[in-house]
Formats: C-alpha cells, structure tokens, sequence
C-alpha cells in the first residue's frame, strides 16, 4: 500500500498497547495523519494523561468524549431490561462498549474530513467485528483499516508489541511477565491472556482490579436496596441517583464483597474459544435485583417468552449487531414487558453473592391469598379436575396407544 500523505484516518485509542503501538505504526508504515479518539466510559485513571501520550506518538490531534452517561442511558439500561446474558455468565460489558465507541468514532471521522477509521482489535477477536459492523451501519463509504489483518504488520503478539513500544520510547504500563489484555467500563473489567491462557490454571488473587479476592471479603454482609421504575433502576437505599453514580457506587460496595467475579471459557463469534476472567460487581447486583422483580410482575407467557428474546439480545450484542433493525424491535418488545417492572429489591451481599433478600412491587402479580396451601373462595379445587383433564388429554391418548401396542412398533400379519 502506498503512503497516504495528508489523508485522516481516525483511531479508536485506548491508550493501551495495542493502540500505542499502531498510532505511530500507522503513521511510519503508510503516512497517515492519525486522530486519536479516547471515550471516558468509567475506565478509572486509564485516560489520565491520554492526550499529552497520544500526541507524543505522533497523533496530529486527541479527542477524548466523556460517553459515561450515554453508555447507561442508551446502552447499559436496554440490554439490563432486557435480560440479556450471554452463555450464562458474561454481562457483556466490552461487548455493549464497542458499539457507542464506533459511533463517535464515526462521528469524528464526519467532523475531522476523515476517510477512513481504525481500531486495535485482532484478527482473532470478536471486537473487530463489532467495531467494523458499526462503521459499515453508520457510514459505508468511510474506509476500514484494520492493522492486525495487514499483511504489513508484524506485531503479532503483545511481546512483539512490547518490544516496538520500548524501540519507539512509547510509554505503556505493561511487561512481558504481567502482560494480561484488560478492558475496562462503568460494566465490567475484563482480563484476557498469560497464564489465563491454560484453562487448568486458577486465576490469581492480584489479578482482580475492582473486586476483592473472595477469601479477603468481610465475614459481615451488606445489604442494599434497588429502587425500579418500568424495568430501570432509580433509587439506591430509598434515594433518587443517576445511573453513572448508581453503578459507580455499586462497584464498590459489591468489589469490596467480591461479587461478580466470572471465570469463563466462551464460544467467540469467530469460532474458536477463549477464556476470560471478568469482574462486574454493580451490573451483577442490578442484574439480580432486574430478574428477581420480574418474578413479581411478569405473567408466566410474558416471561417464558423473554427468556428466549433475552438469548437473542445477547447474541446480537455479543456478535456486534446493536444497530440493527432486529435490536430495535426487539427493544420495542421489551419496553412493553417493562411497564408494570416497577419496586425495590432488597440484596444481600456476601461472600462473592448478591442475593434476593426481598421484592416489593406496586404492580405485583403475587397474591398471597391464592399462593397460600389454606384453601380459600379464591380458588375452586375442583376446577382444576377438568382442567388436568383436558390438559393430559393428548398424554392420555398417547399412553392408550402405547398400551395397545407396547412395543411401538406394527404387528406383522399372520402367514396363510
């Protein structure tokens, strides 16, 4: 490829290795003038400094969105109503990340006369899917570079990364013996890589960043209060608080119990798996106080049939479709279910667990006089004799014909 002198191309820059390494990559390999883009989205101390850094390595400009509110807004609380989870464990809280990250990306790429946008993600991961998904959604005509699938790039691996940034004087605050891939949001950190790499190795108690390791937790358990209205979470023990502060406090308080610590081995989008340690103290304690007012307000047909849009949602976020027409109706589904998902929940956190301690709902459908065994005028027992008869009625005459015929199978017909 030929050196592209004066064309723009906008980086998603985290300044982490990955990152670091490709500003000036791109600038040395093609002569791009690279814009960093930065979004704040709860990464902690990460972004102190960004700019200074991304100049330094030869940015031609540094622009850093805080999108911490949005994220929650637009983002965190759609797919929180939603239930979506994906493969039982993972909070998708990169996943959810990617996509409002791209969009401004996008959005700086309109403002700078840009032609093009890249990323840091690998040709082996799910991310360069979601970010590249989002910038053919938004703007198809802007041009995709992705390094890690150039045949031109030769920092394969993060040792080889670690050497070009010690070569170029790139300051980076990882090394070759604690060389873990991180990512960090208001959801969730995620760690990737090292000794994660091997299945059979446990993670180590300093691996954890926002948790405490669950044998340092506190003997004494917390408890907090989630106050909901239509399926978003407002109040914390009884006071009205934004959503950035709700889950910033939530981290803490849950960090300092261990709660939401996930060890898993995932099947990536691309096709292989891939073990990762996450750690999502706030969005585990809201997800569990969601799920459990929801067993209060949803009628049974409306629940069972979330749970299957819930494995949808999540494939659509996990995979990097969020703006698709599909999640926005899918969206529309849910809005509904959430009307009457209004109340509090009471958590009790210990010991790595945040657990239901008590639901209460305005617009609960529990009623205490027909759940209790006491028979009562509100529900007729011998109602339910022709009820289970016709409900077994199809079971009834499978279990006639296999009486008939016990083996299943045709009688042969008597020889003449």
């Amino acid at each position: 490829m030929a050196k592209k002198k004066n064309e723009k191309v906008v980086l998603a820059y985290s300044g982490g290795l990955d990152t670091s390494v490709i500003l000036p990559w791109l600038k040395e390999t093609y002569g791009y003038e690279v814009v960093a883009f930065a979004a704040e989205l709860g990464q902690g101390s990460e972004l102190q400094g960004i700019q200074k850094k991304a100049m330094a390595t030869g940015a031609v400009k540094c622009i850093v969105k805080d999108l911490r509110r949005e994220f929650v807004e637009e983002y965190l609380w759609p797919m929180l109503k939603s239930g979506a989870v994906y493969e039982n464990g993972y909070l998708l809280g990169t996943s959810i990340a990617r996509p409002l990250i791209a969009k401004h990306q996008v959005d700086v790429a309109h403002q700078t006369g840009a032609a093009a946008v890249t990323h840091g993600a690998t040709g082996k991961g799910n991310d360069q899917v979601r970010f590249e998904l989002t910038y053919m959604a938004l703007d198809p005509t802007l041009k995709i570079i992705a390094p890690w699938k150039d045949p031109n790039f030769t920092l394969t691996s993060r040792e080889a990364a670690v050497d070009y940034a010690r070569k170029h004087n790139i300051p980076i605050d990882q090394s070759k013996k604690k060389i873990y891939s991180r990512d960090r949001n208001l959801w969730h950190i995620s760690h990737e890589g090292a000794d994660l790499e091997d299945p059979w190795n446990e993670p180590k108690e300093n691996l954890f960043v926002i948790s405490r390791p669950v044998s340092k937790t506190p003997n004494k358990p917390d408890y907090v209060e989630i106050g909901f209205e239509k399926g978003m979470p407002v109040k914390l023990n009884g006071l009205a608080v934004g959503g950035v502060k709700l889950i910033e406090t939530l981290n803490e308080i849950g960090g300092l119990h261990g709660v939401g610590q996930l060890d898993l081995v995932e099947n990536r989008l691309v096709g292989m798996k891939s073990r990762g340690v996450y750690e999502a103290p706030g969005g585990t304690i809201l997800s569990t106080a969601h799920r459990a007012l929801e067993t209060l307000t949803l009628d049974r047909e409306t629940a069972h049939y979330k749970q299957q849009v819930a494995l949808k949602y999540a494939e659509l976020v996990y995979y990097g479709q969020w703006f698709c027409k599909l999640r926005e109706a899918l969206d529309a589904f849910v809005d509904v279910t959430q009307q009457n998902v209004t109340g509090t929940v009471r958590l009790k956190l210990y010991k790595g667990q945040a657990t239901s301690a008590g639901i209460k709902s305005p617009r609960s459908l529990y009623n205490p006089h027909l759940a209790s065994f006491t028979m009562g005028a509100e529900y007729n027992s011998a109602d339910a004799n022709g009820f289970i008869r016709l409900f077994g009625l199809p079971m009834k005459v499978a279990g006639i014909v296999d009486r008939q015929n016990p083996t299943g199978t045709k009688s042969k017909a008597k020889k003449k």
